[in-house]
């Protein structure tokens, strides 16, 4: 089998993540409709927005007949993790610079990637601040010919065509599915790298607006990642970041937050992690009980997986 034909296999693999009705006493308070699109349920291995994320710059990286892929992230990385899965799927070479030291290599994130036939290699915090830095990157290229470089959380321009295929599923299981939104006012997800949210942006319908709960503290910067990803976002006024239910910050969850996630999971029937989908989920919960969604709204968010990285943390 070609490394293409291999590619075609894994993405013809997956069915549309479901859309799932959620219920809870909050909801009919507000008199407010809620779904959750699972991407989380893609792959088993390549969960929610990586799986979309890396679908054409995969592509890409076979067409160009590129010897590997190499990428950036953290010691618990969902994106790296996705990436050795593919890697392995496909038959390509990954390398991962990762932040931190190598004594987190034994961690389950990193001992999936390396099991899977990731290459690991640890470099400072100040050294990873250069991860967007001209010359540094020729110097990786250097040293790794013929590997395609893939920024940090696979946010790039490549990215957001996999994303918006988000509205096409939707659009038919609205349109095929007697449970669904007949509507959907409000398409509501987390948002960190900006990149998901900018695929999101990019064939967005003018029926639906889009509410990004930011994962990082002091975020208004992503607004300018939004718009450098896709120049199209600066003329849409259909969408907004929602700044104020990080809970504390990227990666930082107090122990009254993870206890709200965790009855908020275990009330709806979702697995949720306190980083990612968990938070936001928190942050759309704690907007419905302040009345920020007006009643007769119909919702969706979107679970953009990342559940590892809680299995990781544990």
């Amino acid at each position: 089998m070609t490394a293409l034909s291999a590619w075609q296999q894994l993405y013809s693999s997956a069915h549309p993540s479901p859309l799932q009705r959620l219920h809870h006493p909050l909801l009919n308070q507000q008199r407010v409709k809620l779904w959750v699109k699972r991407d989380d349920l893609l792959h088993v291995r390549i969960s929610g927005n990586k799986w979309r994320k890396l679908k054409y710059p995969t592509r890409h990286a076979i067409e160009q007949k590129a010897q590997g892929l190499l990428s950036f992230g953290g010691a618990y990385s969902n994106h790296l993790h996705a990436l050795a899965a593919i890697g392995q799927e496909l038959a390509l070479a990954t390398q991962a610079i990762v932040r931190g030291e190598a004594s987190s290599q034994n961690n389950p994130t990193l001992v999936d990637a390396k099991n899977w036939g990731m290459a690991l290699r640890f470099v400072d915090r100040q050294q990873y601040r250069q991860r967007q830095d001209p010359q540094w990157l020729a110097q990786l290229s250097a040293q790794y010919p013929g590997y395609l470089l893939l920024p940090e959380g696979g946010s790039c321009v490549a990215a957001l065509p996999g994303v918006a295929e988000i509205w096409t599923e939707l659009a038919m299981q609205v349109a095929t599915n007697s449970e669904a939104p007949r509507h959907i006012d409000q398409l509501i997800l987390p948002v960190a790298s900006g990149a998901t949210l900018a695929g999101l942006i990019s064939q967005r319908p003018s029926h639906t607006q889009l509410s990004a709960y930011a994962v990082l503290k002091g975020a208004s910067w992503l607004a300018k990642e939004v718009i450098t990803l896709c120049p199209y976002a600066a003329q849409d006024s259909g969408w907004q970041l929602r700044l104020a239910h990080h809970c504390g910050g990227y990666a930082k969850c107090s122990a009254l937050d993870s206890a709200e996630i965790s009855q908020l999971s275990r009330e709806l029937g979702v697995p949720l992690e306190p980083i990612y989908s968990g938070k936001a989920l928190l942050g759309l919960f704690r907007d419905l009980k302040a009345g920020y969604y007006p009643p007769s709204s119909q919702l969706v968010f979107l679970h953009t997986g990342g559940l590892q990285g809680a299995r990781s943390r544990a």
